[in-house]
């Protein structure tokens, strides 16, 4: 008998359909994936095995965890249920993590509710099981606060606290989803190696079958709430039958065709930048101490080139994009675009100001919510000289919706109106509607669906023929930048350790980061399908 069985699963929200008919088994040791886009159902599955649904939803078929039907279970049954057979790992360890309690508490407080054990016994497993997700206490202290930790350090303390009991079935939803590709390859390796040692079955859920090509034993593809694909990973990826998995799969590695550079002409010019940080004291009347977050960069970019900047978190990649923006001074060094400095003493220079935009990462936080999109696109215009007239705003609006492929007629909308890829279309809008010489794409794509991602890497391609684009683009995807850019930064420690033209700094890495990055980035199989267009 399956460790998980799934019959025939429907919910509804409000006589809404949100999952048809999902059958879905997990033996104990294996893997399954659940992948599809955003809206597919692969999270609701989820939150319908952990009984989490929102209020007024309705549930038919039946989720059996070892031949226990859940959905008639009541709520206190699965508290006791949840963290002991079953353990989750959400997306986002920050907001899965209580800021004001410590790491050590807080994989504790799993362990004292489910057994009755003394505080001391409990602290002592927790220090186990952080030991076992790779933070001894000798490094990693009982006693910090989540935000002393990294992104990949926190997700570590969230799979802890998941398998502090060893639950028979554990629960990944897109656990790397916001990790570079080296802390992603530990994640990965880290619940592929709990699986083998406790025998758990794991439920992975993702939107890019790339992650789990390698990891899973069976995938399963989801799309509007409906199951349309499943099979063991090879099988499956070999043999394709629905065109959504093959859709899904070209997207993974969706390639673009970017036009090519004009003449050498260097427009943006780094040399020798450092930019510190003052740490706080140890003791008190301790030397302070500094940490070197960009040490001695120097590059330089050429006007219609698209230049790429990868590197592990805490790199000094945004430390840099924020140097190169005029929002942060260095110590040392200068910043120069079109000849001109970024900075004029300690301020920045107004005249480079207007010649920079920025592209976010999450594009519904980098908007104000109450205002329409015809206002927020044109939120650059006060960096002009001689602002337009409302006539020429409007034209321009409807000129830059156009470009990126919306409608004029969203200018009236609110940017809670629109999904996750035309919310970064509008961001990109606004981007170009001064249009300036260079702009920053700051993990523009990172957090898109793979088939979203495909359509911005095509605009930007398409962007570039029609506007000659320069940019910068920063990623930890990199089979992005290898398609997207025409030279690339490898960064490291605040210093670049290898630059050169993208295909040559894939095929013949000459540092050994670069080969330990090229090495952690997840691969699908080379399989050649029809082209597909989104």
């Amino acid at each position: 008998m399956s460790l998980l069985q799934i019959t025939n699963l429907s919910v509804e929200i409000e006589d809404r359909p949100i999952l048809e008919q999902i059958n879905l088994s997990i033996d104990s040791g294996q893997i399954v994936a659940v992948t599809g886009e955003s809206g597919s159902g692969k999270s609701m599955t989820a939150l319908a095995v952990m009984q989490l649904l929102p209020g007024g939803s309705v549930q038919k078929g039946e989720v059996d965890l070892n031949g226990q039907n859940l959905l008639g279970l009541s709520e206190p049954q699965m508290c006791n249920l949840r963290g002991a057979a079953v353990g989750m790992v959400f997306q986002e360890p920050m907001t899965a993590l209580n800021p004001v309690k410590t790491i050590g508490d807080q994989v504790a407080e799993t362990i004292l509710i489910h057994k009755a054990t003394s505080p001391d016994k409990a602290y002592e497993k927790t220090r186990d099981v952080l030991i076992r997700v790779g933070l001894p206490p000798d490094r990693f202290p009982l006693s910090r606060y989540p935000h002393e930790l990294s992104g990949g350090q926190r997700q570590r303390v969230v799979i802890a606290m998941a398998i502090a009991l060893r639950p028979k079935l554990l629960i990944a939803d897109e656990p790397t989803t916001a990790l570079d590709v080296t802390t992603q390859a530990q994640i990965l390796g880290l619940l592929k190696g709990l699986v083998k040692e406790y025998g758990m079955g794991l439920l992975m859920i993702t939107h890019d079958l790339a992650v789990v090509a390698d990891l899973a034993d069976r995938i399963v593809v989801m799309r509007n709430g409906i199951v349309v694909e499943e099979g063991e990973t090879q099988h499956l990826l070999s043999n394709m039958k629905h065109p959504y998995t093959r859709m899904l799969f070209e997207a993974s590695g969706h390639q673009v065709e970017l036009p090519k550079t004009p003449k050498p002409r260097v427009l943006l010019e780094v040399t020798d930048v450092v930019r510190e940080y003052r740490l706080p004291r140890g003791r008190l009347f301790e030397n302070p101490k500094h940490h070197r977050a960009v040490d001695s960069v120097s590059f330089t970019l050429n006007s219609g080139e698209r230049l790429g900047l990868v590197g592990e978190s805490g790199c000094g990649k945004s430390t840099l994009t924020r140097a190169i923006l005029g929002l942060e001074d260095v110590q040392s060094g200068q910043i120069r675009l079109d000849g001109q400095p970024v900075f004029t003493g300690h301020k920045p220079n107004l005249e480079v100001r207007r010649k920079l935009q920025v592209v976010f990462q999450d594009p519904f936080g980098s908007f104000n919510p109450r205002h329409r999109v015809g206002r927020l696109i044109t939120e650059p215009l006060h960096l002009l000289e001689t602002p337009p007239t409302q006539a020429e705003r409007h034209h321009r609006v409807a000129e830059m919706l156009t470009a990126v492929g919306l409608n004029p007629d969203d200018a009236g909308k609110y940017i809670h109106e629109f999904s996750g890829g035309q919310r970064q279309r509008i961001a990109i809008a606004r981007a170009l509607i001064i249009r300036p010489e260079l702009i920053l794409f700051d993990e523009a794509v990172s957090a898109l669906d793979v088939s979203v991602r495909a359509q911005i890497l095509d605009l930007l391609a398409k962007l570039c023929r029609e506007y000659h684009l320069t940019y910068l683009f920063i990623s930890h995807d990199l089979s992005v930048v290898r398609t997207i850019t025409d030279r690339l930064m490898v960064m490291r420690a605040g210093r670049i350790v290898e630059q050169g033209k993208t295909e040559h700094v894939f095929s013949d890495p000459q540092h050994a980061y670069t080969r330990e990055l090229i090495a952690a980035s997840p691969r699908l199989p080379e399989i050649k399908l029809a082209k597909t267009s989104y």
